[in-house]
């Protein structure tokens, strides 16, 4: 319950990417040589592992000479909606993800004007440290699940009011996140509780319901709060359409039905639509790789000839 370890990931690429491409192909029915392009994420990420698709991925287009697209994989969860259903640009986009959390417009395929990021960790990062200190992975109902996961189906019968936890930045007035001093908050409670119920780190405490019901809500709100101001500033500043215009919620954390219902308050308070791809497209996935890379062709924006050298870049 909790993360990734880089160097697992990276070995655990290595071993499957060219069974994985080569069943992708053979189960398409598609021949290399059919192929009009090939899309692949470069930034930002797991250097580990970006480094194991770059490899592959230029190796292929100079095997089979086709042309290569390299994809922000941040843009590549923005941009996933449309390829559910028809949305026009320009949208409001929150992206909230173990290892991201930004608010953006999106006014093109490849044009973004940011409005806000997390100044230290990402929301999904956080409920999988809180999951970790818990313990969550020796609770019955748990152990198959990830720290966000848990912490969700644990808050479903906890008492988010008997943990009072501070939202974070309430005296910063623009559109960034943070994410550390809650944890920090969090994990002081944990110790205080331990220390009440003598029992010692590692051990499942007897109101781990009602601290993570705490930590989600607090993690849902402070979302919340973020994203109505930056709908407050782009609707003072003309950035989305005034018909129909709509908050396009993505990335692993978007999976999380009290954030989304958090989010559905604020949209249906302003006005807007609040677009979510299903949860399989939420977590990171390679179709939506795939789907940035269909859009950058469609415009031809970002094509590369398979021959030019492209660097991977790390978060």
């Amino acid at each position: 319950t909790g993360g990734i370890i880089p160097t697992v990931a990276q070995q655990l690429h290595r071993e499957n990417i060219e069974r994985v491409v080569q069943e992708a192909l053979e189960r398409s029915n598609v021949d290399p040589s059919q192929l009009s392009a090939v899309a692949t994420t470069v930034k930002p990420g797991l250097g580990l592992s970006l480094g194991i698709g770059l490899e592959f991925s230029q190796r292929f287009v100079r095997q089979h000479n086709k042309p290569f697209i390299p994809i922000h994989h941040m843009e590549a969860h923005a941009l996933t909606v449309r390829m559910l259903q028809p949305v026009a640009f320009p949208f409001l986009v929150l992206l909230v993800s173990g290892g991201h959390s930004l608010l953006a417009v999106a006014r093109g395929v490849d044009d973004f004007l940011l409005l806000g990021h997390t100044l230290d960790e990402a929301p999904g990062d956080t409920l999988d440290k809180v999951a970790r200190r818990l313990s969550l992975i020796k609770h019955p109902q748990c152990s198959t699940l990830s720290g966000g996961q848990a912490i969700e189906l644990l808050a479903k019968d906890g008492d988010r009011m008997r943990f009072p936890f501070r939202t974070p930045m309430g005296q910063t007035y623009d559109c960034c996140f943070s994410f550390a001093g809650l944890r920090n908050q969090v994990t002081l409670t944990i110790m205080k509780k331990e220390e009440e119920e003598g029992i010692e780190q590692g051990t499942l405490l007897s109101c781990v319901n009602d601290i993570a019901a705490a930590t989600q809500h607090t993690v849902a709100s402070h979302l919340a709060k973020r994203t109505h101001r930056a709908i407050l500033f782009c609707k003072a500043n003309s950035l989305l359409p005034s018909s129909s215009p709509a908050l396009v919620l993505s990335g692993g954390v978007a999976s999380n039905q009290y954030i989304r219902k958090a989010l559905s308050i604020i949209t249906e308070t302003t006005g807007l639509r609040l677009l979510c791809p299903p949860a399989k497209f939420c977590t990171d996935n390679g179709v939506m790789i795939a789907w940035n890379g269909v859009e950058r062709l469609r415009e031809g924006k970002g094509i590369l000839p398979p021959n030019v050298d492209v660097c991977y870049e790390p978060k």
